[in-house]
């Protein structure tokens, strides 16, 4: 689970810095904040370690309080991540068909 989260915004990237349960800290590049199921969620993508070598997305739950700032919270049930995983897999989806139509659009 992410006990802190800092989220900046850096060359048009957000990123954000998860402390984790074990103590460690890990700063992740934000690909995306979709919905699901009638509810927000966050993509992140590690900038190092073996999970950022792996291409490992973490999923969590997202939500703004009052003030706009981000609460992120863990997925709770296998049934919820598995709605939420195919939702991240449908946007990806997009995404490489909308590049491949733009591709096809600038050769024109």
């Amino acid at each position: 689970m992410a006990d802190n989260k800092n989220i900046n915004e850096n060359d048009d990237e957000m990123y954000v810095t998860l402390s984790l349960d074990d103590g460690s800290e890990v700063e992740c590049v934000v690909v995306t904040i979709f919905e699901a199921d009638g509810r927000d969620y966050i993509a992140l993508l590690p900038t190092e370690g073996e999970e950022a070598e792996e291409g490992e997305v973490f999923l969590y739950r997202f939500a703004e309080d009052a003030e706009g700032n981000p609460d992120l919270s863990n997925i709770e049930t296998d049934e919820e991540y598995e709605i939420v995983a195919d939702a991240f897999d449908e946007w990806l989806d997009a995404q490489e068909y909308d590049e491949l139509v733009d591709a096809d659009e600038d050769e024109e």
